[in-house]
């Protein structure tokens, strides 16, 4: 197994992509520390994870919160006996859908700002110590490729995707000499229950069918057909393995050709 006995921290590891990031890091041998903020869908994670013969542990936590932040850490660090191989920040928001930027809220766009910029920053300045210690570590962060190109209609969004991918290669400049790797893994649409919420309300904004904005979305893609949680996960296992030792402050795109 690739993963085998690592410990790992999966934020945003309750739903869609988290939860098969969780279970395919656990099947490669990974311990996992899950992390959300709701408890609820990470105990079926946790019960999924534990039948592969892995330990799983949960905590609640807001990753904006400092705070939480740093006590789930500790509490990572006190179940894996000091250790944290991989942390992978997928915790995030999608904000304000097809909507112009003189009309987004101040208040809309400082939460998607805040959800997933400070919520990728805060887990990594918490999780480096460790890493640093240990001369050892992966770090992936849930870009998305609306961070690799203009997205009209999501300038929160976008913004805050860029943002990750700053994240990733700054961090990455200054952790190699520690043998840390950090990369992003950058989906574009995926089949979740948030895609589905994504078309119903650019339908309802545009007078479409769902349908309709669903099948814009996959004649966008040069495979025609959309990304799915696991696709998205086998990336990021990539990534948290030594098959990645030599890449670093990269990104990989996972989303049928939509940026090429």
């Amino acid at each position: 197994m690739k993963l085998q006995n690592k410990k790992a921290i999966v934020t945003g590891a309750a739903k869609g992509m988290g939860s098969a990031i969780s279970l395919t890091l656990a099947r490669e041998g990974a311990d996992l520390l899950l992390t959300a903020r709701d408890v609820d869908a990470l105990d079926e994670v946790a019960r999924e994870v534990r039948a592969l013969g892995r330990a799983a542990h949960v905590i609640a936590c807001d990753v904006t919160d400092e705070e939480q932040v740093r006590r789930m850490t500790d509490f990572a660090l006190a179940k894996f006996g000091g250790r944290i191989d991989i942390l992978v920040n997928v915790a995030g928001v999608t904000g304000p859908i097809e909507t112009p930027v003189q009309d987004i809220e101040v208040d809309d766009f400082d939460h998607v700002i805040i959800a997933n910029e400070r919520g990728t920053f805060l887990p990594i300045k918490h999780v480096v110590p460790t890493m640093i210690a240990q001369r050892s570590g992966k770090i992936v962060n849930i870009g998305g490729t609306s961070g690799l190109r203009g997205y009209p209609m999501r300038t929160a969004y976008s913004a805050s995707k860029w943002a990750v991918r700053g994240i990733t290669r700054t961090v990455a400049l200054e952790l190699g000499k520690y043998n840390i790797n950090v990369n992003a893994v950058c989906p574009g649409i995926v089949e979740t229950p948030r895609m589905m919420k994504l078309c119903e309300g650019k339908a309802k904004v545009r007078g479409w069918t769902v349908e309709q904005v669903y099948e814009e979305y996959v004649q966008d893609m040069a495979l025609k057909r959309v990304t799915t949680p696991q696709d998205v996960a086998d990336a990021v296992l990539f990534m948290a393995s030594e098959e990645s030792r030599q890449i670093t402050g990269q990104h990989i795109a996972v989303d049928g050709g939509w940026d090429v």
